[in-house]
């Protein structure tokens, strides 16, 4: 089939993504791209560079982690916020870290690749919309608190490696949700905000499938290059991931991810 000469990249669709500032904006840039992608609309094609940092709005105030505000106990409605708005920071970056993924790897990967990650990166702008909701329903909105300026380093550690991005991201910081969301959402339902609640459930059971996700992409990256997965994934760990793995772990949504205990067990600290 011959495709028309002014069909999209996915490439420059990807770039969009993370050119685009304003959060509204970025939104429909990533919904745009998804659903380009979905319908034919894009071409397997990555022409385009990444930026070496994606575009950011003028609010929140980004702070270095040890600069962060304590957020107070989300038995107050200040520290409900407060959460609520830490969560819908990692969505946002999240969304960059789909496209960002795509566009800088893609080529490196069938097809099929494309098809996950595009998915991953509309669910967290949707994730993210909620929260952002969710604030406004609140009294609040996105960026009227400080915001943590760590999440990207990760992008950068590991923009050489389409492993080590995998290993990092997907399957320690996303792993890392599973591992805490269940504790977080039963303190908003303690406190009797069920809504939010129920938002962090239904986060956290999309978050299972972007774990699933990288322990896929990674195990057939690593298959590739005939190399152990497991090992490999413990030895970019230990490189990218300084601090280290911190129990208790959600053994059960991890294991559903197929993230299985002999990848990170020994990594524990």
């Amino acid at each position: 089939m011959t495709l028309p000469d002014d069909m999209g990249s996915v490439g420059a669709a990807c770039r969009r993504v993370l050119t685009t500032a304003d959060p509204r904006a970025k939104l429909m840039a990533a919904r745009a791209a998804a659903r380009g992608w979905r319908l034919g609309r894009l071409v397997f094609r990555f022409d385009v560079a990444m930026p070496d940092r994606p575009a950011r709005p003028d609010v929140p105030e980004l702070l270095p982690p040890n600069g962060m505000p304590r957020r107070g106990r989300i038995g107050s409605e200040r520290g409900r916020i407060a959460m609520l708005h830490a969560l819908a920071h990692i969505e946002f970056v999240a969304i960059d870290l789909a496209f960002d993924l795509i566009g800088r790897f893609g080529e490196a990967f069938p097809a099929s690749f494309v098809d996950d990650w595009m998915q991953v990166g509309s669910e967290e702008a949707m994730h993210f919309a909620m929260l952002d909701r969710r604030l406004r329903q609140a009294g609040s909105y996105y960026g009227a608190l400080p915001a943590h300026d760590g999440l990207w380093q990760a992008a950068g550690d590991t923009a050489h490696d389409p492993l080590a991005r995998l290993a990092i991201v997907p399957m320690v910081l996303e792993a890392r949700a599973l591992d805490i969301t269940p504790a977080t959402a039963a303190r908003f339902e303690e406190a009797g905000d069920l809504v939010s609640a129920r938002i962090l459930r239904r986060i956290m059971a999309d978050e299972i499938c972007h774990v699933a996700a990288g322990t896929k992409w990674f195990r057939h990256g690593a298959n590739r290059k005939c190399i152990n997965p497991v090992t490999h994934y413990r030895m970019l760990v230990e490189r990218h991931f300084c601090s280290g793995l911190k129990p208790p772990f959600n053994d059960s949504a991890r294991r559903q991810a197929g993230l299985t205990r002999d990848f990170y067990d020994a990594l524990a600290t």
